[in-house]
């Protein structure tokens, strides 16, 4: 996931009134389709359907199942409550904190979970911009937990971890569940015990 700045990524189209009605409709039924259906048979004719509206409108919105699994996965990310940094806890311990919701996202949806990994890694231009969006949202709340004046190779690292967390967790190799316990172990070895 890339951390390019919001201020750098394609601008969104802010969606009010009967649009945004219309998309929130089409991503619940994205939800609901993967937990009948599974990623494989997730299809954008099939979520349009459950969401009442015509195969048209759902490709206005959305280019691909991916575009619409990724959106899933933006939308409770974005919808996380902010990080504020605790110096009264370690750096590690801080940085467990702000990804502990991060992880737990899909953690029990085991079908979501294995659609937005497949999803996330597709290299559809909206795809993409989700993950960018995505990657710079992690970042955020990585720094915003470390606080100011931390050495941003600790953040990059960080990062980096949490990204291939995510990827191990999406494969089978490690549960959701276990991603914060895990990610505080790599945490306070990348940290060093830093304040």
């Amino acid at each position: 996931m890339s951390r390019s700045s919001p201020a750098t990524a394609a601008p969104r189209r802010t969606l009010t009134g009967r649009p945004a009605d219309t998309v929130g409709r089409l991503v619940d039924a994205t939800v609901a389709e993967v937990r009948a259906r599974g990623y494989e048979g997730l299809t954008v004719r099939n979520v349009a359907a459950r969401a009442g509206v015509a195969p048209a409108t759902a490709y206005t919105y959305f280019a691909s199942k991916e575009h619409l699994v990724a959106e899933v996965f933006w939308r409770r990310l974005r919808a996380l409550p902010p990080v504020r940094a605790d110096r009264r806890s370690a750096a590690a311990t801080r940085a467990a904190r702000a990804m502990r919701e991060v992880g737990l996202l899909v953690a029990d949806e085991p079908e979501l979970a294995a659609a937005c990994t497949a999803a996330l890694l597709a290299a559809d231009p909206e795809v993409r911009q989700l993950r960018d969006r995505i990657g710079a949202a992690i970042h955020a709340r990585l720094a915003a937990a470390l606080g100011p004046g931390v050495d941003p190779a600790v953040i990059d690292a960080l990062d980096l971890a949490w990204s291939g967390a995510m990827l191990q967790a999406g494969m089978g190799h490690l549960a959701y569940s276990e991603l914060p316990d895990r990610f505080k172990a790599v945490a306070a070895l990348v940290t060093g015990g830093a304040r």
